[in-house]
């Protein structure tokens, strides 16, 4: 999936904006629109939610590929040693 994203992202030439902040910052900026979904209702649009998640994913898979992170990985020893405390 990455490679799909890497590609997406060189046919725009984005990447000249892609820094660890910038990132950083279109995670809490997607973040704010995935939860506009709820602002006025519990029932959010299942199509827009999708949407919405999706680019809140895309910028934390973009940030962990730009600072040599796994992503999935990540994912991975996170979940496993919340398991182990339980």
């Amino acid at each position: 999936m990455m490679a799909k994203v890497r590609e997406m992202v060189e046919e725009r030439d984005w990447g000249q904006f892609h820094t660890p902040e910038n990132l950083a910052k279109s995670i809490v900026i997607e973040a704010s629109e995935l939860l506009e979904c709820f602002q006025w209702s519990s029932d959010a649009d299942p199509a827009r939610l999708r949407s919405e998640l999706a680019d809140v994913l895309t910028y934390c898979y973009l940030l962990a590929d730009k600072i040599g992170v796994d992503a999935e990985g990540l994912l991975h020893g996170s979940v496993t040693a919340k398991l182990a405390c339980s």
